[in-house]
């Protein structure tokens, strides 16, 4: 009896928490459409989806403000979910596609193809999977020793992070006539996002999510270790390497728009688990939801907090993430006491 309450219990808690992170999510973009140089009334932006409403508005909120918005949502939402699918494979709170290299060498990627061939605009998010995925391989090769070891995954991502951000570093100095077209994406941020920018992010977005949902089962059973989990049909090895991919595929398309945003696969599904549990099945879509809350909100403070100059969204996010870093290190390094 007390066993169905406290499942009861905790279903109720997850339906919850998807149900208030949509309502959130609506509300926030609502809010992202309205606030800006020209404030539009919400009454306005809500007339808008009736197809009513002034001219200048309407150009305002669709062509200026609801691709940053759909920009802003879809980043968050591939970040989150990038690095709840590490964290998961890994089995370590501390793995996020930025802290173990896979952002940076994304990052490396695209911004190489952005200064050495700027016209192809369109085959950015493919040259940051591929830099993604180099990375990924590069911090794994490091860190194995008998197995993924937490502590020297972290390690191994920080210096690979570090060695792909001293490339970032060099192509500024090489390409210095080019370059200025890049610093606001190398701070991470949406200022300049438009259509085209959808376009890119959302092919490669829909793939990963929907393939990411796809596999809940299997990162269930990987919680329970390899052994069990090959008794339950699921072949561990493979299975990693086409999670590992989805990882790099998020978070290539979220850094082909949003550059270097860290942090957001780090904090949203840690804060998801506790609140919802480790079942993939809900963690999942709400890590995906409540990284687009983040991102969205964020960018809202970016443009707001120091108005008329807009802070760059990487900036804050690093100001709220790394603090929730340190105290997840420090955590992990007592387990180890």
């Amino acid at each position: 009896m007390i066993a169905g309450q406290r499942r009861e219990r905790r279903e109720a808690i997850r339906v919850g928490t998807l149900c208030a992170g949509i309502v959130l999510l609506l509300g926030v973009m609502v809010t992202a459409l309205a606030i800006g140089a020209v404030p539009i009334p919400l009454r306005e932006v809500l007339r808008l989806f009736l197809f009513s409403g002034d001219a200048d508005t309407v150009r305002i909120i669709y062509t200026l403000r609801l691709p940053r918005v759909i920009c802003a949502s879809l980043a968050g939402a591939d970040l989150a979910l990038s690095g709840c699918i590490l964290q998961g494979i890994l089995r370590n709170p501390l793995a996020d596609p930025g802290i173990i290299g896979i952002s940076a060498g994304a990052g490396l990627a695209a911004m190489l193809l952005m200064l050495t061939a700027p016209t192809w605009t369109a085959f950015v998010p493919m040259a940051a999977f591929v830099g993604g995925i180099a990375a990924a391989v590069i911090v794994f090769a490091l860190s194995w020793h008998r197995g993924i070891q937490p502590l020297r995954l972290v390690l191994a991502g920080v210096a690979v992070a570090a060695f792909f951000g001293g490339g970032m570093t060099a192509l500024s100095v090489f390409f210095s006539d080019k370059i200025q077209g890049t610093v606001a994406w190398m701070a991470g941020g949406f200022a300049g996002s438009s259509w085209e920018y959808v376009r890119m992010i959302l092919p490669y977005s829909l793939i990963g999510i929907g393939g990411t949902f796809c596999c809940f089962r299997q990162l269930n059973a990987l919680q329970l270790g390899d052994e069990v989990a090959k008794t339950l049909g699921v072949h561990a090895a493979r299975t990693r390497t086409i999670l590992i991919i989805f990882a790099a595929l998020l978070a290539a398309a979220a850094v082909s728009v949003a550059g270097l945003l860290g942090f957001v696969g780090l904090i949203i599904p840690h804060v998801m688990r506790l609140i919802v549990g480790s079942d993939f099945e809900t963690l999942l879509p709400a890590s995906a939801i409540f990284g687009a809350v983040l991102v969205v909100a964020a960018d809202i403070a970016a443009r707001t907090v120091l108005s008329p100059m807009e802070i760059p969204v990487g900036i804050f996010m690093s100001f709220v993430g790394a603090p929730f870093f340190l105290y997840l290190l420090q955590r992990r390094m007592r387990h180890y006491e």
